[in-house]
């Protein structure tokens, strides 16, 4: 059975995360959800921060450094004039409740509102 090898790799992951994390490697946030299901994606947020990176660079990781990571950062990463107008919010503060990243209050993209 495949599954007992697939839990012994999570702390090998966790660690090699947070090494690489403290060592300066820039971290953009994506998941292919393959370890848990679908919808559940707003659990990497919680998973970086238990890790052991502050929140506000977790946000940063889904925003600004996938930006720059993708060669994207003239479009997206950021609410500045002239770049797409891509926004989350969540219901709460996600610097001091990481469970408010389950609580999307709404949705932006592209300059369309999708939840309000």
């Amino acid at each position: 059975m495949v599954l007992p090898k697939a839990l012994e790799i999570g702390p090998q992951l966790r660690t090699t995360f947070i090494k690489a994390y403290k060592a300066g490697v820039k971290i953009a946030f994506g998941t292919d959800a393959a370890v848990y299901k679908h919808g559940l994606n707003w659990l990497e947020f919680t998973y970086m921060i238990d890790a052991g990176m502050p929140a506000m660079d977790v946000i940063k990781s889904a925003t600004i450094n996938a930006a720059d990571l993708l060669g994207e950062k003239d479009k997206l990463g950021s609410i500045e004039k002239g770049k797409l107008a891509d926004i989350v919010a969540v219901d709460g503060d996600p610097l001091t409740n990481k469970q408010v990243f389950s609580k999307v209050a709404f949705i932006m993209k592209d300059g369309a509102i999708y939840k309000q």
